[in-house]
């Protein structure tokens, strides 16, 4: 037996450098929600401060108690800024010569509403906006996991695996609570352990002692680096035309579901910091030497050997995705509703291609058929599922709300989260 830990790495690789392109993206961070002393609005942007430097720095021109004043009193916080650091407060710098509002976190404002509890994208080290590696990984280990269900005899899947089992097992735990319990891990128990982990290591004809967990997860074969950051810039085309790329921006987000009779219907709006027209980079590399040593134990096939078809794999599950958000649009019809013209004309043309033109979803709006395989499952234990998981919504198809986002003229037009792979 040679022990899993003093195996040495292959240098056996497949990399490929992939080009992301997206119409928007919001990827949460780690704060879900800004506090009012975190960012600043004017009418046509959005500042997010260095805040131990303006704290700093509204305290030793004696503004800092005026500040925290006007942020309890919802009132405008520019003329105290004006106050402290001059007309151009924006480009106000601290003792060092620090930006005290950096470049990489000045957004434009899509609204002209008061922004409210605004929830922030996530950066890096640097202060930039990026998409983690970890959040591409996660919906493409989604996509194999679906491609394996809807493809359970081709690849062998253990009949206690496939989605008849799987669903039966949800029954139970919805009868006896256990699902509303457990529902954060409920599909690795369920069936994502055995499709991804449930494998003995073979190398150079021998066996490698690994308990099953990390070390015998087929998804250790596939790296996924962060992205460049979303850095805004221009670029002028072979036509001579300028197009701007990673426009970040806070926007309205509408979340609406719909009445019984398919009426559409206004829920709430949220406020979120996006990037408009993403072009990004990222590496995605396969070991195709470690893919070989796993055997899974009850036989099932591994669906990937290489870089294509891992696109491919999350290309089939993108597909579905859009066939069923195709559907959804196509039922809901506009309304007026509680002073909110919900007008989804945009959103219905934005689906209207048969052929899904994009490769994966992620982030933000994915919502439980986008990060799960629920689509697989019959409509009535989707909505069972979802009304023990989240918010009841008795009598309605699952998920029953969505979010879109509002342009600068008012016009509800975007869908966020649909990416394009190139490369």
């Amino acid at each position: 037996m040679v022990a899993s830990s003093n195996l040495s790495k292959p240098q056996v690789y497949e990399t490929r450098t992939i080009t992301l392109s997206s119409p928007l993206l919001h990827i949460g961070s780690a704060v879900s929600r800004l506090n009012p002393f975190e960012y600043v609005q004017t009418r046509q942007k959005v500042y997010l401060p260095d805040q131990e430097a303006l704290a700093r720095e509204l305290r030793n021109r004696g503004k800092l108690q005026d500040y925290i004043g006007a942020i309890e009193r919802r009132e405008e916080l520019t003329g105290i800024l004006q106050s402290a650091f001059g007309e151009r407060w924006h480009d106000a710098e601290d003792s060092v010569g620090n930006r005290i509002f950096p470049e990489a976190a000045i957004d434009a404002k899509w609204t002209d509403e008061r922004v409210t509890d605004l929830r922030p994208m996530i950066r890096n080290g640097f202060g930039q906006l990026y998409i983690p590696g970890t959040s591409i990984k996660g919906a493409i280990r989604t996509a194999i996991a679906y491609y394996l269900l809807k493809n359970d005899q081709e690849y062998g899947v253990p009949n206690s695996n496939r989605v008849s089992a799987i669903e039966q097992r949800l029954r139970q735990q919805l009868n006896n609570g256990e699902l509303k319990q457990r529902s954060k891990w409920a599909d690795d128990r369920l069936f994502m352990d055995s499709l991804f982990s449930d494998f003995s290591l073979n190398y150079q004809g021998k066996s490698i002692s690994a308990r099953t967990g990390p070390n015998t997860d087929i998804m250790r074969a596939v790296q996924v680096t962060d992205s460049q950051p979303l850095i805004k810039r221009k670029v002028t085309l072979k036509n001579n035309k300028i197009v701007t790329f990673n426009i970040p921006a806070v926007a309205e987000v509408i979340v609406s579901s719909h009445f019984e009779d398919w009426n559409a219907k206004y829920r709430a709006s949220i406020y979120a910091e996006v990037v408009r027209n993403v072009k990004t980079t990222f590496a995605l590399a396969l070991d195709t030497e470690m893919l070989s040593w796993f055997k899974h134990k009850q036989g099932m096939k591994i669906p990937f050997h290489s870089v294509d078809e891992l696109l491919n794999i999350c290309q089939t599950f993108a597909q579905d995705q859009w066939d069923g958000e195709y559907d959804y649009w196509a039922m809901v019809k506009n309304k007026r509703h509680q002073g909110k013209n919900l007008d989804f004309e945009a959103i219905r043309d934005f689906y209207e291609k048969e052929e899904c033109p994009y490769n994966l979803r992620i982030g933000w709006a994915s919502g439980m058929t986008g990060t799960t395989v629920g689509w697989l499952f019959k409509d009535d234990l989707r909505k069972q599922i979802r009304d023990t998981c989240g918010i009841r919504a008795p009598n309605f198809e699952a998920p029953k709300s969505r979010r879109t986002v509002v342009d600068p003229r008012g016009d509800i037009k975007y869908v966020p989260g649909w990416v394009r792979f190139k490369g």
